[in-house]
């Protein structure tokens, strides 16, 4: 049994990272900060055709950047990449960073979702949303807060179909080694339980209470005139404490991948942006296939944590406001 060897590990026992949110729930936007104040060894696979992402070119195994101080997931599309700038002026103040001859520059990467049809396409979240979510930042909490605070799912066919989603996570020990993912879900398509195949959010016709298959619906208007370009993207992190190198990390990243298709169906598509970033402490070896593998099922558990937790707002139903 799995259970006699994975072991669920919490946010706060992730040594190493500090997960910051801050939300704007009158704005419906956020962002979650994921801080690695002694530098992370980090890669990046990004799918999906419309990210909105910011030093990524510095994760290229080929780069010679090797760590990272910190990771910003926020909403508010490519606005919210405004906010990697305070969180830069936090860590510079804290004296974090890479050194040079004329102090230090820390280190900060970004990818932001789109939810500026949620609530607010006006007000964005900024480099000051970005300091505050390191100097006074919220209980870490799963749903409608962080970067899930805007977050839907189920826009194939747009706004009127669409539920509310949020921000989730799940970690795993195995031995000494722990992995975890934390994911804002903001997808085109629908969410389903990785274990059972249960539907859990996405399409939803609100006068009838019944699902509608985004797969099928997205069949159906295959060479029409529906534009979802740019208003959606899932975005996560794996973290982990593996000693791994920069690609090593980069196919960990990619493996975590398999968690997005298990969980979201349809993934990967020109609307979403979906990037998973892959960070670590290198504090002790591990096998590289076991904690991709592992990657991948903590990240299509964290997908479906993330609906699980999300609360009804804006006038969208959530999984816990409609019948099962």
């Amino acid at each position: 049994m799995l259970e006699d060897v994975l072991k669920p590990i919490t946010p706060e026992e992730l040594e190493g990272f500090e997960l910051c949110s801050l939300s704007e729930p009158e704005i419906g936007s956020g962002l979650t900060v994921i801080l690695a104040r002694k530098g992370a060894v980090t890669g990046i696979d990004i799918r999906g055709g419309a990210p909105a992402s910011r030093e990524s070119g510095l994760l290229n195994p080929l780069a010679a950047n090797d760590a990272v101080h910190a990771v910003v997931l926020s909403g508010s599309s490519a606005f919210g990449l405004d906010a990697a700038s305070g969180v830069m002026d936090y860590l510079q103040r804290q004296n974090i960073g890479f050194p040079t001859g004329f102090g230090v520059v820390p280190i900060v990467c970004a990818s932001c979702l789109f939810d500026l049809s949620f609530k607010s396409s006006t007000e964005h979240i900024s480099s000051t949303h970005g300091a505050q979510a390191c100097e006074k930042p919220e209980p870490f909490r799963e749903g409608n807060y962080g970067a899930g605070c805007g977050a839907t799912v189920g826009k194939v066919l747009g706004a009127p179909y669409c539920m509310k989603s949020g921000l989730g996570f799940k970690g795993y020990r195995l031995g000494d080694l722990w992995v975890a993912a934390v994911v804002a879900v903001n997808a085109a398509g629908d969410i389903y339980d990785p274990d059972t195949n249960e539907k859990l959010a996405g399409m939803y016709d609100r006068e009838t209470k019944c699902f509608i298959d985004a797969e099928e619906a997205l069949y159906r208007i295959a060479g029409g005139t529906v534009d979802l370009f740019n208003q959606n993207t899932t975005i996560g992190a794996i973290l982990t404490n593996g000693k791994f190198n920069k690609t090593e990390l980069t196919k960990i990243a990619g493996m975590a991948h398999d968690g997005f298709a298990r969980a979201i169906r349809p993934v990967h598509t020109q609307f979403d942006g979906d990037s998973i970033y892959a960070m670590s402490t290198a504090a002790v070896p591990a096998d590289l296939n076991a904690a991709g593998t592992l990657a991948a099922r903590a990240m299509a558990e964290a997908i479906a944590s993330a609906v699980r937790h999300a609360e009804e707002d804006g006038g969208l139903p959530a999984y816990n406001s409609i019948a099962h």
